[in-house]
């Protein structure tokens, strides 16, 4: 992954990150809960230390951020994001480190996160590290799909009608791959989190919708007629 150069020049412009901490057992906000920023690529160098109140939530803090302009302009190379890395510790709570959080200038981050409890039998740290932006980022090209899927399987083709669903399950690796995990996902979490991974919160609001809307549409489509259905 590409990593922003820590220069002042490169990051004239702030943008806004804000975070908020629940058990991942009771979903209670977690109070008292200490979380140190630094930059991703300087991770021992402490830039802020924040504190959550009895809502669980962080006040709203000011980070550097490159132009705006790199995120608007896809002829400009330049990262337009800056990476940093939140290290999150609370008492009775397995300590957690995330490193790669996306701050984009103008635009206030909202870093949500479940804490799980302490077990001091397996107590260790969680580590999540946010890869690049897929518009940013170098990734390996989609694996090509049949337009048209088989009807020789057993189980239902469509669906009888068009349906939300309440989760979605993320196959996490190639559909035919057995061994991946899948996760269930809230409907809702998942749109938010593919749109925050394929396109800039700095976007006009007319081009987010309509990028929402594509999603949406694509997830409902594979849903509605069970494209990744289980083969028996």
């Amino acid at each position: 992954m590409n990593t922003i150069k820590l220069k002042q020049q490169d990051t004239p412009d702030k943008g806004q990150l804000q975070i908020n901490i629940t058990s991942e057992v009771t979903a209670i906000p977690i109070a008292d809960a200490r979380i140190s920023i630094s930059y991703t690529g300087v991770p021992d160098s402490t830039l802020e230390q924040l504190t959550t109140d009895s809502s669980g939530q962080t006040e709203t803090i000011d980070l550097d951020a490159p132009p705006v302009d790199y995120s608007l302009d896809p002829a400009i190379e330049e990262q337009p994001y800056s990476e940093y890395t939140l290290q999150v510790e609370a008492p009775g709570f397995e300590p957690v480190s995330i490193a790669g959080a996306e701050i984009l200038a103008g635009v206030t981050a909202v870093q949500n996160l479940a804490l799980r409890p302490l077990d001091e039998a397996q107590a260790s740290e969680s580590v999540f590290v946010i890869p690049a932006h897929t518009l940013y980022g170098e990734y390996p090209a989609k694996i090509p799909e049949d337009e048209i899927k088989p009807t020789n399987e057993t189980g239902e083709i469509v669906l009888s009608r068009v349906v939300i669903p309440e989760y979605i399950v993320v196959h996490d690796g190639s559909p035919r791959d057995t061994t991946a995990k899948n996760y269930y996902v809230k409907y809702k979490d998942y749109i938010k989190n593919v749109a925050s991974s394929e396109i800039y919160a700095t976007w006009t609001p007319s081009a987010i919708r309509a990028n929402v809307l594509a999603i949406m549409s694509f997830t409902l489509n594979r849903v509605y007629t069970e494209w990744y259905r289980n083969t028996r």
